[in-house]
This record gives structure tokens, C-alpha cells and sequence, in this order.
């Protein structure tokens, strides 16, 4: 790639954090508002965006959810309705105090999550058991007051989809927690192109007000981990608080087992650091905007752009086809689209035309081949799909090369240090050990994985008798 293509964005090997603020924003995903952490999402960031939601949206609907929407404001009596759930948001709420030139006489929450309305509501429709299961979601958004933010990955305000969902019995919730957790690890992985972990979060790191909480964890090009999607069993703390009651089976009045679960526009943040290179961009075609951008070359020649049209048209058939005919140069537009990260790049120039062929370029690989105009929408296709396979392939590899198996916190401290990544390390289960890693390396545990191994009989920190093999990381 020549210099003057990649000038603007800093090398990922020399600031990280740089790289990632200069891809978001001249890759056009966003740009800042006046509002410190809040993030104005442009056209591109926000077609992204709708790409994952839509086919979020299917997969829930598919589940059997029905969507709703919940107000934006909450009373803080309702708020401290349920104790811990509080405790845990506390410190990001923002209230409004004022409406207009008056004082509220009972101040109003801006939704951080709306647990505490749907337990309000469902307190209102559920009766029987011949009412249940309720399986609600809601695409909104919410304000979680940071005080460190970042574009995607932590921002004042910012989209999401939040469901919720009452049940008979524990194990029906635990199931429909389960559900819908792979239904998470399976949009990462099948369309993001992001690999996760699945797995339990400890009780320190779990959701304020659940039972337990599952979540799937994806590592970044730099070695940190992210929370890419949780779901929780809330058991009937929420329902008990509400008085969410049932006439269940036998007659008799019972309280509801509820989940809810949340997956958020900082995926995006994961598709950048995954993906992402010194070029800029890299989108996975199954949720790219634009699949294939059209290059004409020497386009003020006769023909040129008429074909370009041409082609451009039959190929949106079945593929999200975009041209570029504006009178910038080629070198431009490919440095563009390269920072862009759009999956594809066709050029076509009179000589092509002659010949009956077309460049076609690999973003994740910049490949280049001549492929013929006979057979060139199945052939771009194969190629997108193999885009995407790699893409998952090479991420894969790179977690598992900074994925590192320690049994002695000597060792945990110099691996994290020296290599960054996941630790698997085994652990007592005690919290102030689980703390004390946190004080000492700055990793956190990710989650108590789904599938377990036994890699020692002592804990990492202490010598007490190991309970879980945890995967633990420095985060954003």
C-alpha cells in the first residue's frame, strides 16, 4: 500500500488507542457532539448498525419475542424498588430535575435499563399461568453517566436491544437465558466474524439485581477484552419487589421467574479492533453496507461509465453494490474504500471492457485477480463468503496466540505483562482473590468459561483448592 493511502490513520503498533479514534472517525462512522461522550453516528456508522439490528431483530422474532417500547423516564421510587439493582447503577444515573422552569417534586431517571419498568408492567398483565411466558424486547436507547468514554465502546448514550421475559419455573428462565445468549455468540461469530467465549460471570462482575449472569467475551487486536453481549437469569428478586404474581397450576399464587439480555452498539467497537489495520476498516460482508464498490477507470471515456452503470445495476440483484463516478482520482476512491472497509473493489477501464473483464480486490487480503465477465456475480459472491470465512479464521488464530495457560501468579503477572491476551488460570472462588488479581495485574475475570478444565488443584492467587478455570484479561 503506498503512504499517501494510509497518512491519515496512525500505525496500530505505535498507539492503539489513536488508530482506533482516527479509524472511527475518517472512516466516517461518527463524529463527536457537544456533549462530552456522546457520539453523533454519521450515515455509515449507523447503516452498520441497522444491518446488525435487522438481523438481530429476525433472530428474536424467530424466538418467539414480540417487540414493545418502554418510556425513557423513571421515578426514583420506582427505581428503588429493587435494592441491589440500584446500588449497581447508582453512580451512572443521570436525573432530570426540572421540567421546564419547575421543579419536580420527585426527581426522574433517564433509563440506564428498564428492568424496573417492564417489572411494572408485567405486574399489570400477568394473572395466570395462562398468561406466561412473556417474551418482550424493546430497540431503544439509554444514558449511562461514564466518566472515561470512548466512540462504541463507552459513550454517555447509546443503542441496544434489551429483552425481557417472565416464566413459570426457574429452569424455563434458565433456558431462555441460555437461548438467547447463543443466539448472541451466533451473530458474533456468523455475521460479525467475531470468535467468543461463553461463559458465567462471577458474582462480583455479574449484573446488579440477577441470579446470574452469561455473557460471551471476544479479544481485541491489542490483547483486551471485550463484553460483547450478556444475558441474565434474574430469578424472582425483580418479581417480588413488584409483585409480579401468577395463579399458577395448582391454584395457588406464585411469582415469576423473569431473564433479561442486551446486546449494544459497542459490537461495532469489537468489529473495528478485530478486524481493523493500518489501512483503516475492515467490515465483514455480511453486514457491510456496501459489499462491492464499482472503480471506473478512465471514466471520461466513451463507454466507460454507461457500462459501469450497467454492471453496477445488475449486480444489486443480489449483491449491495455501490459506484463511485465522481471525478476524484482512482487513487482516492481506493484509499476510501480501503479505509472504509468495504469487503470488495471492482475496477473497470476501456481496456477491461475490450477484454470482457474485471479487477476485482480483496479488502482483508488486497489480492488482486482478472476475472472474467462471464459467470462475475457467482465468482464475486464465492469471494465475499470466503471474505467472510477468513476474516473468522484469521481472528480466531489471533485469540488463540494470546490465549496463554499459567497455573502461578508469578506467571499470570509476567504472561499478562510481556503478552497481554486471556489468562486461563483456575480459581478458589473467593472474591478477595479475585480482587486482589484485579489490584495487583489489572485483569478481571471474563467469565468462569462454559466448557471447563482442569489445568491445576490450586487457585492462582492463594493455595486454597481451585473451583473454576476462569479466563481473565485487562478490558475495555
Amino acid at each position: 500500500m503506498a503512504k499517501e493511502f494510509v497518512k491519515n490513520v496512525t500505525s496500530m503498533q505505535d498507539d492503539f488507542a489513536q488508530w482506533y479514534t482516527d479509524v472511527v472517525t475518517k472512516a466516517e462512522l461518527i463524529d463527536y457532539s457537544s456533549v462530552r461522550g456522546s457520539m453523533i453516528l454519521r450515515p455509515y456508522g449507523y447503516a452498520i448498525w441497522e444491518n446488525i439490528q435487522k438481523e438481530l431483530d429476525n433472530q428474536i422474532k424467530a424466538t418467539g419475542h414480540e417487540n414493545v417500547y418502554m418510556p425513557l423516564f423513571i421515578p426514583e421510587s420506582l427505581l428503588q424498588k429493587e435494592k441491589d439493582h440500584i446500588e449497581g447503577f447508582a453512580p451512572e444515573v443521570a436525573w432530570v430535575t426540572h421540567g421546564g422552569e419547575e421543579k419536580l417534586t420527585e426527581r426522574l431517571c433517564v433509563r440506564p435499563t428498564s428492568e424496573v419498568l417492564f417489572a411494572e408492567h408485567f405486574k399489570n398483565i400477568i394473572h395466570s399461568h395462562r398468561d406466561l411466558p412473556k417474551l418482550y424486547n424493546q430497540w431503544s436507547n439509554v444514558v449511562r453517566w461514564e466518566k472515561t468514554t470512548r466512540p462504541f465502546l463507552r459513550t454517555l448514550e447509546f443503542l441496544w436491544q434489551e429483552g425481557h421475559t417472565c416464566h413459570e419455573t426457574d429452569e424455563e428462565a434458565h433456558d431462555e437465558t441460555v437461548r438467547m445468549l447463543n443466539v448472541y455468540a451466533d451473530l458474533c461469530e456468523e455475521f460479525l466474524a467475531i470468535p467468543v467465549v461463553k461463559g458465567q460471570k462471577t458474582e462480583k462482575e455479574k449484573f446488579a439485581g440477577a441470579k446470574y449472569t452469561f455473557t460471551i467475551e471476544s479479544l481485541m487486536h491489542d490483547g483486551k477484552a471485550l463484553q460483547s453481549g450478556t444475558s441474565h437469569h434474574l430469578g424472582d428478586g425483580f418479581a417480588k419487589a413488584f409483585g409480579i404474581e401468577f395463579t399458577n397450576r395448582e391454584g395457588k399464587l406464585q411469582t415469576v421467574q423473569q431473564t433479561s439480555w442486551g446486546f449494544t452498539t459497542r459490537i461495532i467497537g469489537a468489529m473495528i479492533m478485530v478486524h481493523g489495520d493500518d489501512r483503516g476498516l475492515v467490515v465483514p460482508p455480511k453486514i457491510a453496507p456496501t459489499q462491492l464498490m464499482i472503480v471506473p477507470i478512465a471514466q471520461h471515456k466513451e463507454g466507460v461509465l454507461d457500462f459501469a452503470y450497467d454492471l453496477k445495476e445488475k449486480l444489486s440483484q443480489t449483491i449491495r453494490t455501490g459506484i463511485d463516478a465522481s471525478d476524484k482520482k482512482p487513487g482516492w476512491k481506493f484509499n476510501e474504500y480501503e479505509m472504509k472497509g468495504i469487503p470488495l473493489r471492482l475496477e473497470v477501464g476501456p481496456r477491461d471492457i475490450d477484454q470482457g473483464q474485471v479487477i476485482l480486490v480483496r479488502r482483508d487480503t488486497g489480492e488482486k485477480e482478472t476475472v472474467s465477465l462471464q459467470g462475475l456475480e457467482s465468482h464475486i459472491q464465492h469471494t465475499l463468503s470466503d471474505i467472510q470465512n477468513n476474516l473468522f479464521k484469521k481472528a480466531k488464530t489471533h485469540r488463540e496466540n494470546q490465549t496463554t495457560t499459567v497455573t502461578t501468579f508469578d506467571e499470570f503477572k509476567v504472561k499478562l505483562s510481556e503478552k497481554g491476551g486471556f489468562i486461563k488460570a483456575m480459581w478458589c472462588g473467593d472474591e478477595a482473590c479475585e480482587g486482589f488479581i484485579k489490584d495487583e495485574t489489572g485483569a478481571t475475570s471474563r467469565c468462569i468459561p462454559f466448557e471447563q478444565e482442569r489445568l491445576a488443584e490450586k487457585c492462582v492467587c492463594c493455595d486454597q483448592e481451585a473451583k473454576h478455570l476462569v479466563y481473565w484479561a485487562k478490558a475495555y
